[in-house]
């Protein structure tokens, strides 16, 4: 199998706190891994060095053979190949939902307005959002403005999807339209990486599951692996806490 994304020995501190410590993990092409694990024991500081809205404080992050954290190599044309879905959805309230899965094609990836409609309206058709081009997302609700932003992200055509809690901030009613949207995605050979905190979404759509305490992976493997026959005490522990 072909890596997309492999981590090596990477570190990251804010000030004197080191918040991910000597991780090594990778992410094969069509891959889809779930990254689990309390609040604070660095899921989403992981995906933002990653994506390096954080810049990490050691350690390499080799994207189809080259460290992308080299002095030589062009971040932006490697930010252009993740595909990034945060929290908060992140979308531009003074752009339709079209516009917002349009702007970046035609700035970043400089494709003609009509060529990124049509790219913009395939995905907006694929998340279930097609009927609500000319909405504002004030108009929409919580999970009908993560869908936007996922077939956003699905716009710019990336190597990688990056999911940062998807579902976190939404209302208990809209998580099952988002995760079920995320499992479509899953069974298209998408490559996905997701922190997430829905552990029987985990179980379902995962090749692979990461858990990670207090800065390091603690434990990986299959999700019938993790969640039925975990080796770590703390993956013990963490499991027995969440899958009440």
């Amino acid at each position: 199998m072909e890596s997309v994304i492999e981590i090596q020995h990477l570190s990251k501190s804010f000030g004197n706190h080191e918040v991910l410590t000597d991780i090594d993990f990778s992410v094969q092409k069509g891959e889809v891994v779930c990254v689990i694990g309390s609040s604070g024991s660095g899921k989403s500081t992981l995906l933002r060095c990653i994506n390096l809205l954080e810049k990490p404080s050691g350690g390499k992050i080799i994207y189809r053979g080259e460290n992308i954290l080299d002095d030589r190599h062009d971040i932006h044309s490697y930010r252009k190949k993740l595909g990034m879905v945060f929290q908060q959805f992140n979308l531009f309230n003074n752009h339709n939902v079209l516009n917002n899965c349009v702007v970046g094609q035609v700035k970043v990836l400089k494709r003609s307005k009509e060529e990124a409609e049509k790219t913009a309206l395939k995905y907006l058709k694929v998340v279930g959002m097609d009927q609500y081009v000319n909405a504002k997302p004030k108009q929409l609700s919580g999970g009908q403005k993560q869908r936007v932003a996922i077939a956003r992200a699905l716009s710019m055509e990336p190597d990688v999807m990056l999911f940062d809690e998807p579902t976190s901030a939404l209302d208990p009613e809209m998580v099952g339209e988002v995760l079920k949207v995320m499992k479509e995605l899953a069974g298209t050979g998408l490559t996905m990486l997701i922190v997430t905190h829905e552990m029987e979404f985990a179980k379902e759509v995962s090749d692979r599951v990461v858990f990670m305490d207090k800065g390091v992976i603690a434990e990986e493997g299959a999700p019938e692996q993790i969640f039925n026959n975990p080796k770590e005490e703390r993956t013990k522990e963490f499991l027995k806490r969440t899958l009440k």
